[in-house]
């Protein structure tokens, strides 16, 4: 039988260490140089075993699923536990996260409502009264004010909740 350490692995799982080492850096536990070295090691990374030794001095969590953590758990059913960990299910170590940002992801991509029928409307009503070429060229400009009014924002939302996120803010 194939021992964990030696099995080989995927884009999910570098991923996921890699994710872990980027917090480590942001935490200081490595500095710059650490970082490059290690990063570089998990891309050319081909068994666990290779992912281990790379994390194996930084504490939990290194992005790889804990011996008798979550992953455990689905070691008893036939396909193993490298599925549920690959796909990002219950086993995995970025499982939670993925599922939050996931969550947020699905809010953010809804835009404004009112934009298309607007839109629709402006070009409709300038194409019928001035001709089709100044319809789109006051379509385009409602489009920009929209995005910019979005990217402005999107930016200070993002601002607030890095303020939230960093201690003593």
């Amino acid at each position: 039988m194939t021992r964990p350490d030696d099995i080989r692995i995927g884009d999910a799982e570098r991923d996921a260490v890699m994710v872990a080492l980027h917090d480590h850096f942001a935490a200081g536990r490595l500095d710059r140089g650490e970082l490059d070295e290690r990063l570089d090691a998990v891309l050319s990374a081909k068994t666990r075993g290779d992912l281990r030794t790379l994390v194996r001095d930084l504490p939990a969590p290194t992005g790889l699923p804990e011996p008798g953590g979550p992953a455990a758990a689905f070691g008893n059913v036939p396909w193993g536990a490298g599925h549920a960990v690959m796909f990002g299910g219950p086993g995995h170590p970025m499982h939670h996260r993925h599922h939050r940002h996931r969550h947020l992801a699905h809010h953010r991509r809804h835009g404004p409502h009112f934009a298309f029928p607007l839109m629709l409307a402006v070009f409709l009503v300038v194409t019928f009264t001035v001709g089709v070429g100044t319809a789109a060229l006051a379509v385009l400009h409602i489009a920009l004010a929209i995005w910019l009014v979005r990217a402005v924002m999107l930016l200070t939302g993002a601002r607030r909740s890095r303020r939230h996120l960093t201690p003593g803010a």
